[in-house]
């Protein structure tokens, strides 16, 4: 059968390692909104767990699953409840389907340059970086080591297993500060739709602020670091009804909305994802986690510094990629907006901008 080509779907160290390249993303968000809000933590684990190898089976290659970050960082500064989250992630995959099905992907895509593109992988560069500072600073000597764990394997010429290594050692250092967690069989989901009340107000605190940074980095700039890394090409219109179909199937049962992102293929890919194998292996991962420890408490058994170890050298590698642009003045302006300002008014402004200057030229 096509679906099972070891092309397509390895299941190795170096997949392994790729997996867990990405949850140096994924869990600190996950964590924080289950601490601030109402959401459970096992049942949004689940889910992710279950789109990681939903994608995992249909695209055969790596393909990042993340939490949409702007209705992340909102949920946990104002509160949100789950209600309202729900409410933002529902408006979030109608949007993205009626932009792939309209083909309006298609327009979007011939009016945002390339520069402005890779100026958002650069914000999101520098974001990452200094996310990962924050957690390095508070856990400095778990951070330290593991860093140059990271660093070691990147100058040695032998498999690079670092992240593999580094979650190993964390767990098992979170294990001897605060001893093995204890059980907590996930419950079952239950649907649970907002009401119109909730779906209004997650739309206008979650769902506005995040469609720019969905369409400049979950959408083009992840299609293009496809292309760059892997040497394959993905339409965007899939990975728009991919991400609608992670938000409208998840948070009506306690999920939270997910998106594509091109920070996590760029750690899938420098940890060694390849195939989609390391995908499935990061569901089997979280599907364990949720169903039997997914407790606040997690915070505690994965160290802050290794997490922020991995989220670091991800940085770097998106980095690398960003400058690879035929404008680096404005691909520079670009990254310093979105991480001073935040990759929405950075998109929108740099764009307007993008737009008068053409017109000027003209």
């Amino acid at each position: 059968m096509d679906i099972i080509r070891e092309k397509d779907f390895r299941f190795t160290l170096d997949e392994t390692a790729g997996a867990l390249g990405d949850f140096g993303t994924l869990l600190p968000i996950v964590i924080g909104v289950s601490v601030a809000t109402d959401m459970d933590l096992s049942r949004m684990l689940f889910f992710f767990a279950i789109a990681y190898i939903g994608t995992g089976l249909y695209y055969k290659m790596p393909m990042p699953v993340e939490p949409m970050k702007v209705i992340g960082v909102i949920a946990i500064a104002e509160g949100l409840s789950s209600a309202e989250i729900a409410g933002a992630g529902i408006g979030m995959g109608v949007i993205l389907f009626l932009v792939g099905i309209t083909g309006l992907m298609d327009f979007i895509k011939r009016i945002i340059p390339l520069p402005l593109i890779r100026g958002i992988q650069l914000g999101l560069a520098m974001t990452l970086s200094w996310q990962a500072f924050k957690m390095i600073w508070q856990d400095p000597v778990m951070g330290i080591i593991s860093i140059l764990i990271v660093l070691a394997y990147a100058k040695s010429a032998r498999l690079d297993i670092s992240a593999l290594v580094v979650f190993a050692i964390g767990i098992g250092v979170g294990i001897w500060r605060f001893g093995v967690p204890e059980l907590a069989i996930m419950t079952i989901p239950a649907v649970a739709f907002p009401a119109a009340a909730d779906i209004m107000s997650g739309f206008v605190k979650g769902t506005l602020p995040q469609i720019p940074l969905t369409m400049g980095n979950a959408v083009l700039a992840t299609s293009l670091l496809i292309s760059d890394l892997l040497d394959r090409q993905v339409k965007e219109k899939h990975l728009l009804y991919s991400m609608s179909a992670m938000c409208i199937f998840s948070v009506p049962f306690g999920g939270f909305p997910m998106c594509h992102g091109a920070g996590g293929l760029a750690a899938q890919y420098r940890f060694g994802a390849r195939t989609g194998g390391s995908n499935i292996i990061s569901g089997v991962i979280l599907l364990f986690v949720a169903v039997f420890f997914a407790t606040p408490e997690l915070e505690l058994i994965i160290p802050f510094g290794a997490l922020g170890a991995l989220l670091f050298y991800s940085g770097l590698s998106l980095f690398r990629t960003s400058q690879k642009t035929g404008d680096m003045v404005f691909t520079w302006i670009t990254g310093i907006a979105a991480f001073v300002f935040g990759m929405t008014w950075a998109f929108l402004g740099m764009f307007i901008f993008g737009l008068i200057k053409s017109r000027r030229r003209d």
